[in-house]
């Protein structure tokens, strides 16, 4: 009797082992093993501006870190500002994703540009010197049950200081005055409307006399013009007052200046492209309401955008599923606007951090489930990008 029990005792404990190898080799546990050494930049005064947008600020140069099993990992630099904290969302900028099984030097070169969009991100002043606080911090791209941000590898950190300037200063713009400002969120300096300075505007990514942008009208009967600075100096329209009446199909017609306004047909956002490049000028409009739709609601249906009219934005609070995700027009497949491609790199959304979108995109990558503020920025038509913000 005691050698049975002996033996079941023995098989008993190979089991056990032989189970906990198994759940050991699906599921490593994560720790760091190596902290990041950030070597450069060591610190430095960086003046940045639309003019020099495209120039390098600095390479980054840090160690890469061990997390305790074969991984790839993702580095990201942060930005607080130097009396802030780098636990209170602190502005981010994507460095790669390495693969990696040993500590290596690794860098990339940050342009103005780059930096710029993190120093925003912290809370930084337009036009203003101030101080801030950059360190790396890393991740395993992959660990089925444990909780990844639960393993950041951090490194020491670096004080800088720098200047950011206004993003929109790079791109040439005309405005969009109009009857609809007061109750969008757009009033002049005594709460009124048809203001071209407190307008909102429309952008020309190529700087070729061709602008395009989204516009909140909160108005019944929203009408609107377009001036080519912050004053009426310079205005189009097109023929008498309500000739031309936006709707959910895209129109284009001939403006002319000092001619009659635009019409939009009820609260909503209006997307307003101009062709001002040659004698002839065009706009080309229509009224799209955009929706997330993806694996988060099998693809069912939208889940509208609500837009704010402090911020300017069009946000959505929302418990996301792991997998594809897109923004659709007016319920229509043939509207839609997702990642600038279907790369990891610009489609991989993960908290805190913003992605580029484009029209027609690929789907985007929802990498971690949860509740969050999804957040939609198409003020710039240079640089529309979407954020999730956890809850």
């Amino acid at each position: 009797m005691k050698k049975i029990i002996l033996s079941l005792v023995l098989v008993t404990g190979l089991f056990t082992a032989l189970v906990s190898c198994n759940d050991e080799a699906l599921d490593p546990v994560a720790s760091v093993s190596q902290s990041i050494v950030l070597s450069a930049p060591t610190g430095g005064t960086y003046t940045l501006s639309a003019a020099n947008a495209s120039s390098n600020a600095f390479t980054a140069q840090w160690t890469s870190s061990e997390f305790g099993f074969s991984a790839a990992a993702r580095y990201t630099l942060q930005v607080i500002k130097a009396t802030g904290s780098f636990d209170n969302n602190p502005g981010v900028l994507p460095l790669g994703d390495y693969s990696v099984n040993s500590v290596i030097d690794l860098q990339k070169v940050v342009t103005n540009r780059q930096l710029n969009a993190a120093l925003l991100g912290a809370g930084g002043t337009i036009g203003a010197s101030q101080s801030y606080k950059i360190r790396v911090v890393g991740s395993p791209l992959d660990q089925s049950s444990s909780v990844v941000s639960a393993y950041l590898a951090v490194s020491n950190e670096v004080t800088i200081t720098a200047t950011a300037f206004d993003t929109y200063d790079e791109f040439d713009r005309i405005y969009v005055p109009g009857g609809y400002q007061a109750a969008s969120g757009y009033p002049n300096a005594t709460g009124g409307s048809w203001a071209p300075e407190a307008a909102p505007k429309l952008f020309s990514p190529g700087n070729d006399g061709n602008y395009v942008g989204y516009v909140y009208m909160n108005e019944a009967n929203p009408y609107f013009k377009f001036t080519t600075g912050p004053s009426w100096d310079v205005n189009f329209g097109h023929q008498n007052d309500g000739d031309f009446t936006v709707t959910t199909s895209s129109t284009t017609k001939t403006v002319t200046n000092n001619s009659g306004n635009l019409k939009g047909s009820g609260v909503g956002t209006y997307r307003l492209s101009a062709n001002f490049s040659g004698a002839t000028k065009t706009v080309t409009a229509q009224k799209i309401d955009y929706g997330l739709i993806g694996q988060f609601n099998g693809w069912s249906s939208d889940v509208n955008l609500d837009f704010d009219t402090t911020s300017k934005k069009w946000e959505k609070t929302v418990t996301l599923a792991t997998g594809g995700m897109l923004l659709r027009g007016n319920d229509d497949w043939g509207i839609k606007m997702g990642a600038m491609s279907g790369s990891a790199a610009d489609a991989n959304l993960v908290p805190n951090v913003p992605i580029k979108l484009k029209e027609g995109g690929a789907d985007i990558q929802v990498q971690v489930s949860g509740s969050y503020k999804v957040i939609v920025d198409l003020r710039n038509s240079a640089n529309y990008t979407m954020m999730i913000v956890p809850n």
